[in-house]
């Protein structure tokens, strides 16, 4: 199968697996039933600065400059959406002093991506997979956002960290359809991918709903 018609196949994937998701189910299985703008704005915290320290943590041992280029962007970007969320905490009357995002200790997801070697799998699981989650929870988060009356937060994330968000999906896909040529290298490419999907907080109750995601054992 020649690489743009087998990601075009996996973007097909996820996509069937996100319409299955209800109008917040995103937002409800990341926060356990919080469904609460402050509460997901700290939990993005979290998410964003994992997503930059994952993508810093393979940049040096990601040989493909193009490859490296879109970790390097990221990394960058998801920092600056950090500060930004962290700003906007603040404006909403959150006393952020001493808030400590890795309190808890690494996510499953973030174990799992920083356990990858290939730049296939890197791509596949991180800014392609994991990026897409974040365009459907974001685009949840908006929508909760414009019923509750914050426009602010809606504005941050409609102009700035979706639209970004959107674009390192992009990349990533751009990366796959370079690289991922061989039947070989397909397989390994769609496995990543899958198992990035199983373990997102965002998608974990629909792994109830279909068997094509499967919970993945983490060390």
């Amino acid at each position: 199968m020649d690489s743009k018609t087998f990601v075009a196949g996996l973007v097909d994937e996820m996509q069937a697996l996100f319409a299955q998701l209800e109008d917040r189910e995103a937002l409800e299985s990341e926060s356990d039933g919080q469904v609460e703008i402050v509460t997901l704005l700290k939990l993005a915290l979290t998410s964003e600065l994992e997503a930059s320290n994952v993508a810093a943590h393979w940049l040096p041992t990601t040989p493909e400059i193009d490859a490296k280029s879109v970790l390097a962007e990221q990394c960058a970007d998801e920092m600056r959406h950090y500060n930004l969320i962290l700003r906007r905490l603040e404006a909403l009357g959150e006393d952020m002093t001493g808030f400590d995002a890795t309190a808890h200790g690494p996510s499953p997801l973030h174990q799992y991506l920083r356990g990858l070697r290939g730049t296939v799998e890197r791509i596949a699981a991180g800014p392609f997979a994991c990026e897409a989650v974040a365009e459907v929870r974001n685009a949840q988060f908006i929508e909760l956002c414009h019923a509750l009356g914050d426009e602010e937060t809606a504005r941050l994330y409609e102009e700035i960290i979706q639209p970004e968000e959107v674009h390192h999906h992009r990349r990533g896909r751009e990366i796959l359809e370079r690289y991922a040529t061989t039947a070989e290298i397909q397989v390994r490419a769609a496995a990543a991918m899958r198992s990035s999907l199983a373990i997102a907080d965002e998608l974990k109750t629909l792994a109830e709903k279909t068997t094509g995601v499967h919970n993945v054992p983490v060390s």
